[in-house]
């Protein structure tokens, strides 16, 4: 049995327009250990999964749809002070700015004390020696005085590492980490993601990392979960997935890596831009910025279907080759 399970997991915000849905059928597993990455561009949804985990949705927003199963549990069914005793123990969450997680008026220790006592009964004496072990872990240094330091007197990069160190203080069974390194130079990332990829093999730690670089999950995830407006698209082996994609926005998102083009050359984009929650194209959403689509994919949705051992949503999938378009096949073919 998989450590966390999402079944049709649907979520809307209702407004006096109507209903928009954020997420639709979103199916996925974590095991025990397991690192997975959600991909996609900012709008595909993949925040809001993560959230939805959490029950950290906003109001007017909620799950609509769908079982989240963690050890057991419906978390989409727990009252606030059930799925409050999970956050932050169990599992934890590390947000893209580490100022909007610290609490600028205490200092590191008196909030990993807190943090602690919240889920533990234990002293202060013994919750500071536990929050010191975890500076040190993180390679924090000089962690005595970095405990007693507030959160504005340190570099971006220490307060990423207090924030790790916080959310490994109850030993969680799962760590959902959303875009961790977006707020550091690419020195300190790649520092702090070889830092939390270790920690996560260290305390055998599910991992759920968010972004929306595939390169930075190619190194890290053993499996990628590729979102688009609200929907998975592609799933499968992160190295199968980077090696041969099989859905049009993933082909994308790799051919727009700035590894794939030679000095000096324009970088690769995907055409248009996102659609918005309440302008949702019928069909397959990303039909009109494909250069694959056929006249089929703007009409029906496509369901996650196996291609190549992946699961992709695309009407065309195990046809497409990354340098031709479903129209140019059809030209050559006639």
């Amino acid at each position: 049995m998989a450590l966390l399970e999402i079944e049709d997991l649907e979520v809307e915000f209702p407004n006096r327009h109507g209903t928009l849905t954020a997420l639709r059928g979103i199916n996925f597993t974590l095991d025990e250990s397991e690192r997975l990455g959600i991909v996609g561009e900012s709008g595909a949804g993949k925040s809001m999964a993560a959230f939805a985990i959490l029950n950290l949705i906003s109001e007017p927003g909620r799950i609509s749809k769908g079982r989240i199963v963690f050890e057991g549990r419906d978390l989409a069914k727990l009252d606030e002070e059930e799925i409050r005793a999970i956050r932050g123990d169990r599992i934890s969450m590390i947000f893209q700015d580490p100022m909007m997680t610290l609490n600028p008026v205490l200092t590191v220790g008196v909030q990993m004390i807190e943090t602690l006592k919240a889920h533990r009964d234990i002293s202060d004496e013994d919750a500071r020696k536990l929050a010191l072990a975890r500076l040190r872990e993180v390679q924090i240094p000089s962690p005595e005085a970095r405990l007693d330091a507030y959160p504005h007197e340190l570099s971006g990069g220490l307060r990423q590492r207090v924030v790790i160190a916080i959310a490994l203080l109850s030993d969680p069974a799962i760590i959902i980490a959303d875009e961790p390194t977006t707020a550091l130079d690419v020195t300190i990332q790649a520092e702090v993601l070889a830092l939390l990829l270790a920690l996560c093999r260290d305390h055998a730690t599910a991992l759920i990392l968010i972004t929306h670089d595939l390169a930075v999950v190619s190194q890290i995830t053993e499996r990628i979960i590729v979102m688009y407006a609200g929907s998975i698209v592609e799933a499968g082996a992160t190295r199968q997935i980077i090696d041969t994609p099989q859905h049009p926005y993933t082909i994308g998102l790799i051919a727009a890596l700035p590894e794939q083009n030679a000095p000096g050359q324009p970088l690769n984009q995907i055409r248009g831009s996102m659609p918005s929650l309440n302008n949702i194209p019928p069909g397959c959403a990303f039909a009109p910025r494909c250069d694959y689509a056929t006249d089929i994919c703007h009409r029906i949705v496509p369901n996650l279907t196996t291609a190549h051992g992946q699961s992709v949503a695309c009407h065309h999938a195990g046809q497409l080759q990354p340098q031709e378009s479903v129209r140019d096949t059809e030209r050559a073919v006639s």
